[in-house]
């Protein structure tokens, strides 16, 4: 993608006219084209990828434990790949994040029936890999940066806190350091959910890296894209051998993982398996694309900062902020408008207008949408208790979520892409402002 540096020197060039309608309002919408995302098919996935599904398919050989030895098998190779990328000991392909995230709380022996700590944003996954190895969520208020609230935490802490799941959500990393020192405070294991941010760093250390264990996934949107799949990093050899016999590896297979040392594990026959392996099919596409998941990564961060520099300066919104800079993936631009505290508030509306400029945007608090980001959705863990009643539960993280908007950031977009966004928010954001001024506070739901 070309950037251009001009439009970023003066970015209200890009906000057309004072009388410029918004297509809200009866005007010509900023772009008629769909807006690329994963779901239309905007995903980097290039002929060398391709071959290396199809080398696969050809060898028939779809199952890692057959005849050869497990450093030959795709799946051998990726983890031994993903090891030398992320500068941990071990890793282990498996079928989702979720399944990575559930593999490493059971593998870390975690008491069934234990609290997990977890923010209130983050997406449904989270909660559901901490049910799915047989524990309880205990959510916490994020930050208005949307990042779990250590102050928080510590005021809803109890001895039944086992441990802590951060997530780095929609690709920003969260403050993983304050919260590991936390975690050695109470001793007990910190673990990332790094789903949403495979390939960021914190401080030149990648995420995923900082607790016992690390689960990402290679699903349809992610920086890796398997169409399903995930994986785990740690440098816990007793944990990565207890998530490989969980995850598949029976009658002896762990020590396939182990070369020619012993898998630290008395017997693989004491533990469950959930057949949670990844393909060699996945892990073939896998291999080839992380060849080329810095030049990926380059354009997530390329389009994020072009968008959030000629934005900056917009006022009536407030653009999400890194807990330090560089620690963000760029696929999501997310900011926040004051006032979409009510259905039908300024963040709603302001999500609403930006869709019928051709933008995809969603209002992460919105009480039309069943955002599975938002808590109050996770029926599954409040049984027949009311929205408003669920919302209480986190009333500082609730007003944040109703305050904001979420733009998905393809790493395919164009600079073309990036400006229509950047005009569309000046143009609403400047309609918006207009608005109040003339003593409205709020616009109508649409």
């Amino acid at each position: 993608m070309t950037i251009n540096e001009d439009l970023i020197a003066n970015p209200f060039d890009l906000a057309g006219s004072d009388d410029t309608p918004l297509a809200i309002d009866g005007g010509a919408p900023v772009r008629s084209t769909p807006w690329p995302t994963y779901d239309k098919g905007a995903v980097c996935v290039c002929p060398e990828d391709e071959d290396a599904a199809i080398r696969a398919i050809r060898s028939h050989l779809f199952f890692r434990y057959d005849y050869r030895p497990y450093s030959q098998t795709e799946c051998g190779q990726f983890e031994r790949e993903l090891c030398d990328y992320f500068g941990v000991q071990h890793s282990l392909a498996v079928t989702s994040g979720t399944a990575a995230l559930a593999l490493a709380i059971m593998a870390a022996g975690i008491a069934p029936g234990s609290l997990i700590a977890c923010p209130g944003f983050t997406f449904v996954a989270t909660p559901s890999a901490i049910l799915m190895a047989g524990c309880r969520p205990l959510l916490v208020e994020v930050t208005k940066d949307l990042h779990m609230d250590l102050d928080d935490l510590r005021r809803r802490w109890t001895p039944e806190v086992k441990a802590i799941m951060v997530v780095h959500m929609r690709g920003f990393a969260a403050d993983v350091e304050a919260l590991s020192d936390f975690a050695d405070e109470m001793g007990v294991p910190l673990f990332e959910d790094a789903v949403p941010a495979l390939g960021v760093e914190l401080k030149g250390r990648k995420l995923g890296t900082f607790g016992l264990a690390g689960g990402f996934s290679t699903q349809s949107d992610k920086s890796l894209n398997s169409g399903e799949g995930g994986f785990l990093v740690t440098d816990d050899s007793a944990l990565h051998a207890r998530a490989v016999v969980l995850a598949g590896a029976y009658e002896g297979r762990v020590g396939r993982h182990f070369g020619d040392r012993p898998p630290p594990l008395d017997t693989d026959l004491s533990l469950p398996l959930l057949s949670l392996r990844m393909d060699e099919i996945r892990a073939a596409l896998l291999r080839s694309e992380l060849v080329r998941l810095p030049d990926r990564l380059a354009c997530f961060h390329r389009n994020y900062d072009y968008v959030a520099t000629a934005l900056a300066d917009v006022k009536g919104i407030d653009i999400r902020q890194p807990v330090a800079p560089d620690a963000y993936l760029g696929e999501a631009f997310i900011f926040r408008v004051p006032g979409g505290r009510t259905p039908g508030g300024a963040a709603q509306w302001f999500a609403d207008a930006l869709c019928a400029e051709g933008i995809d945007a969603r209002n992460l608090g919105s009480s039309r949408d069943a955002n599975v980001r938002a808590f109050w959705n996770w029926r599954f863990l409040f049984g027949a208790a009311g929205v408003p009643e669920i919302q209480a539960q986190l009333p500082v993280t609730t007003g944040y979520l109703q305050d904001s908007v979420d733009v998905a950031l393809s790493s395919t977009l164009r600079a073309e892409d990036c400006d229509h966004l950047i005009t569309a928010v000046r143009r609403i954001a400047r309609t918006l402002r207009q608005q109040r001024s003339d003593g409205s506070a709020e616009r109508p739901v649409r």
